[in-house]
């Protein structure tokens, strides 16, 4: 079906309303200061979004505290929006505090939630259909009367017009008659498939098309997976609002991802967005968000996950080599994400080639390098999140390797005191340019007293070590059946401060396998680091 038709009224671009710091923060496990809401807010408002619902004040105290101290002016781009329910039934909105409240925050916009759905009036709020009605408009027309933009969310919109038609639009036209200026339709349970949403928002907008100022948004859950398939849907059908979250952080399985749908409508649909100016930035913001929320970000997330566009099988390395758009919808770099080559068992000689450049290095061999990283898969390695390790192996392989040291031996000795604490001490004895160097560290467990040792021996021959630490550090156990038996695979991330590199380690002892991926990361990090190239670059002048 076509998009309906542009009378005139219709905006020329679709504004995006951002509601992360208030729908999003429903997630479970979620939790925000109010200084974290406002380094998100000055983030979204950088990205180019057209309103970010920042809380619902009534609710509770931390979100009135961020409307209380945030200043909505700071914003360049976005408006600032309270979000806030209807009044209550048999009430008076100028006597309802979660409407007034409003009025005296510098927030210009309010988004007001109310019933849509005939059952969810009669059975939660347990009033009449005219009381409903008479609710809506009071609040919306107390809000617009102090001189706030009114943006009206229909709860379970869908399922109500579903349910009676007529009276879920009675309901926007009791809000849009009172000066709400965008009317949203809410899939609340997000159980609405893509073709009936498509129809139901094409009716709706056809019911509100000779009413000037007023727009019909979407606001779309995942519950059935389509969030974002109906966003698009919605607005192919003549919505000019999509409201939603970067992540698609949400209660339950998440609301609308902003992210594919700002990458979409700007990239695909000829649907220009402010946020589309600045598209570049998305990959960026999509992390600093999962950051700050504690959320681990999804490497498969379109448009701007770590695999979003990673290429592995060696077909499609061939193809993107001789043209990107053999296997990628768009170019990797106009949503501020990069192209990558991880390689495995199921790679083939152009992945290795490949890899390679884009490490920096040269693989002399592409087979032998080939063969010997199925060899150590077989074994447990994994490279795909291990480039440092993959590096060294290349230059292995090709008998470049220049380690850093040689090891005589390590020791480990844990104690349990009587008081209850734990110590780790770590004894090395290694080989520095000739020398034999003892050394001993204590840390809070081997790894940590390991790591210590190793750079206390070692630092003054390599300076720059002193800029590298370990950022992270995961242990998967490859053969759990063999219980304390198993064999363990160790992944280490160091970085230095502009870098970050993962490297692996393999072993029965987990202590040897943590080895393993230490040594790797601090080698790959001293001879890839500022400070070596300088002292290469002295030498061969």
């Amino acid at each position: 079906m076509t998009k309906v038709q542009n009378t005139g009224w219709r905006r020329n671009r679709v504004m995006v309303f951002d509601t992360t710091l208030r729908d999003g923060t429903q997630r479970e496990g979620v939790t925000l200061t109010s200084e974290d809401k406002a380094r998100i807010a000055r983030e979204l408002d950088a990205l180019g979004v057209d309103y970010i619902e920042a809380g619902f004040p009534a609710s509770n105290p931390k979100d009135l505290e961020f409307f209380e101290g945030f200043d909505a002016g700071e914003l360049k781009n976005a408006r600032l929006v309270a979000f806030t329910r209807a009044r209550r039934p048999n009430a008076r909105a100028e006597d309802d505090p979660a409407v007034t409240l409003l009025t005296g925050l510098s927030a210009p916009v309010a988004c007001i939630v109310a019933k849509s759905w005939k059952m969810h009036v009669e059975k939660v709020l347990r009033t009449t259909v005219e009381e409903n009605l008479a609710s809506v408009r009071d609040t919306v027309e107390y809000l617009a009367g102090a001189g706030k933009e009114v943006i009206f969310d229909a709860e379970h919109y869908f399922d109500g017009f579903r349910d009676d038609p007529d009276h879920a639009l009675s309901v926007l036209r009791a809000a849009a008659e009172a000066g709400a200026t965008t009317l949203v339709l809410c899939d609340t349970n997000g159980g609405t498939l893509p073709t009936e949403l498509r129809e139901t928002v094409e009716r709706t907008v056809e019911e509100f098309r000779e009413m000037p100022g007023v727009e019909v948004g979407i606001h779309t859950h995942n519950d059935s997976g389509c969030a974002v398939a109906n966003a698009l849907v919605a607005v192919e059908a003549g919505a000019t609002h999509v409201q939603g979250t970067v992540n698609g952080v949400g209660e339950r399985c998440g609301n609308c991802d902003l992210v594919p749908v700002i990458a979409n409508l700007q990239l695909k649909m000829d649907e220009p967005v402010r946020a589309g100016e600045n598209l570049e930035r998305l990959t960026e913001v999509s992390n600093y968000i999962s950051e700050l929320m504690n959320l681990t970000p999804d490497a498969h997330r379109p448009f701007v996950g770590r695999s979003a566009f990673a290429h592995k099988g060696g077909l499609h390395v061939d193809g993107i080599s001789k043209d990107p758009s053999t296997y990628e919808h768009v170019a990797p770099e106009a949503v501020g994400n990069t192209r990558r080559t991880p390689v495995g068992e199921l790679s083939g000689k152009n992945s290795v080639r490949a890899k390679a450049e884009e490490l920096g290095i040269e693989a002399k061999d592409e087979m032998a390098v080939l063969m010997e990283i199925k060899k150590k898969e077989h074994e447990g390695y994994h490279y795909e999140a291990a480039d440092a390790s993959l590096a060294l192996l290349i230059s292995r392989t090709a008998g470049e390797d220049r380690p850093l040291f040689e090891l005589e031996s390590f020791r480990i000795i844990s104690e349990k005191r009587a008081r209850g604490e734990t110590t780790t001490e770590a004894t090395i004895k290694l080989l520095v340019d000739g020398e034999r160097v003892i050394s001993t560290a204590e840390g809070n467990g081997p790894v940590n007293a390991l790591d210590r040792a190793l750079r206390a021996a070692i630092e003054q021959h390599y300076p720059e070590l002193s800029e590298i630490h370990l950022s992270n550090y995961k242990v998967r156990i490859l053969d759990e059946h063999r219980a304390t038996e198993a064999t363990t695979r160790v992944l280490i991330d160091s970085t230095d401060g502009r870098r970050v590199w993962g490297a692996v380690g393999v072993g029965e002892n987990i202590i040897e396998a943590s080895w393993q991926a230490l040594v790797d990361g601090l080698e790959y990090g001293a001879r890839t680091s500022e400070a070596a190239a300088g002292k290469a670059a002295s030498r061969s002048k």
